[in-house]
């Protein structure tokens, strides 16, 4: 008796210690399991005292009242399946007759009490199917990402969600991005993260830096093209809309639309075009938008005017030739003048970093996730690199970047420096490095034929 008491004890000692020190070990190991137990015995009472039942139906009392047997009680929502997962456990649901999906997002925070979890979301999956995710502890407290990700062309995980799940900024579904935080609150981080995930990738990444380059220009070698003030910025976005329209002029010769060719292979993007006739896709990341829309004189006042327009033809017509827009700023709204909220309603992604007013807030979700405004202006300071993720669907929810240093994106930016296309479009502004010279393409780069 005395060796199993102390086994049990060091059982005990090792599960606390694993618990403080390593979470996710503490799940793996014991968490999982217990919390799988505990759910599943507390599961019908949870479900009453929630509100989530429904009366028996009419034949079951008449077949009791029939039988002389006892009368049934509530019915809670059937479980499909229980799933314990890395981070936590999936419950997926089927909904009695009479309930709805909005009923279980309702009750999440107290399914959080009584199941002694850390946090609860729901999702319906399709009519009558809704699935619950449920965190066994805080898995933004210390970012890891899963070994394997779901990466695709255009499609980098970025960061992680509290539910458990990847973070993925896809730019085939969301184009354009905004991303809004106060200073320190972790906007060049998440900017990284983007930069390094989109390094390996065939896609040519355009810079605008106007702090004089201080958080783009050391990652340099992979981009194709960066402008680190105001004046080049405007000659680098005239030059992106040249080459837009070189692309639609592809893509118009390319079309193929006769009456022998199937609807699917006629081309209206890019992504439509043979692979060896398809342009390098760009994404434009923007630092600091507010500085290319301050002006103090007539003269600065006609640049900026001439930058937000070539913003907005890029926003609203970029997408098709395969032209991406990622900005980011401290505030994006009216007061930077005109043309600003035309362009911020083509920003489909938004992402808020910790803001310092409930106006800031309002510019990433007043006018498609009100509800997301609240839980933005909630991140505490001490918690850098926290931010609410929404686009236009409605929903959202809170995740965080890992962290990743500057040396980091470098190293990582500088092992994949030959994947960086050269299009003679944005040649003038290819940043001056060392060694040899690329050898200049055609006037639209396209991607090398597949193997």
């Amino acid at each position: 008796m005395t060796w199993l008491t102390v086994a049990l004890v060091l059982v005990v000692a090792a599960a606390g210690l694993l618990r403080w020190r390593r979470p996710a070990w503490y799940w793996l190991a014991f968490g999982a399991t217990l919390a799988a137990l505990r759910v599943l015995v507390r599961y019908p009472s949870v479900m009453d005292a929630c509100g989530l039942t429904v009366p028996p139906s009419r034949w079951r009392l008449a077949l009791a009242r029939a039988t002389d047997w006892p009368v049934p009680g509530p019915r809670a929502p059937r479980i499909l399946r229980l799933r314990p997962t890395r981070t936590g456990l999936v419950l997926r649901l089927k909904l009695r007759p009479g309930q709805d999906a909005f009923d279980v997002a309702a009750s999440c925070d107290r399914l959080r009490h009584s199941f002694a979890m850390y946090g609860v979301t729901s999702r319906e999956l399709r009519s009558g199917v809704v699935e619950v995710r449920m965190t066994g502890y805080d898995v933004l407290k210390r970012v890891q990402m899963p070994a394997k990700t779901d990466t695709r062309p255009m499609r980098v995980p970025v960061a992680l969600r509290e539910d458990g799940a990847v973070h993925y900024r896809d730019y085939r579904a969301v184009p354009h991005g905004l991303t809004l935080g106060a200073t320190e609150s972790g906007k060049s981080v998440y900017q990284r993260n983007l930069v390094a995930a989109l390094a390996p990738q065939h896609v040519a990444l355009v810079g605008i830096d106007c702090k004089q380059g201080v958080e783009l220009f050391s990652m340099a070698r992979r981009f194709s093209a960066l402008a680190d003030n105001p004046d080049n910025a405007a000659e680098l976005l005239d030059a992106l809309v040249a080459h837009m329209g070189d692309v639609y002029q592809l893509i118009r010769a390319e079309q193929r639309i006769t009456a022998d060719v199937p609807d699917a292979e006629i081309a209206a993007n890019i992504w439509d075009l043979p692979e060896d006739l398809r342009p390098v896709p760009i994404v434009v990341l923007v630092d600091e938008v507010a500085e290319l829309a301050l002006f103090t004189n007539k003269e600065e006042e006609r640049r900026r005017d001439r930058i937000i327009t070539a913003l907005v033809r890029l926003a609203q017509l970029g997408r098709a030739a395969g032209i991406y827009l990622e900005i980011c700023g401290q505030r994006f709204g009216s007061e930077l003048g005109k043309g600003i909220t035309m362009l911020r309603a083509q920003l489909t992604g938004r992402t808020a970093h910790r803001v310092n007013d409930e106006t800031s807030a309002n510019m990433a979700f007043g006018d498609i996730a009100p509800d997301a405004v609240l839980a933005a202006i909630q991140i505490p300071a001490e918690m850098r690199g926290i931010a609410i993720a929404a686009d236009s669907t409605g929903g959202w929810h809170r995740i965080r970047a890992p962290h990743t240093s500057l040396r980091q994106a470098v190293n990582t930016c500088n092992r994949h420096a030959d994947l960086t296309p050269d299009l003679p479009a944005l040649a003038p502004f290819r940043p001056a490095l060392g060694g040899p010279k690329s050898v200049p393409g055609p006037a639209v780069e396209s991607a090398p034929a597949a193997a």
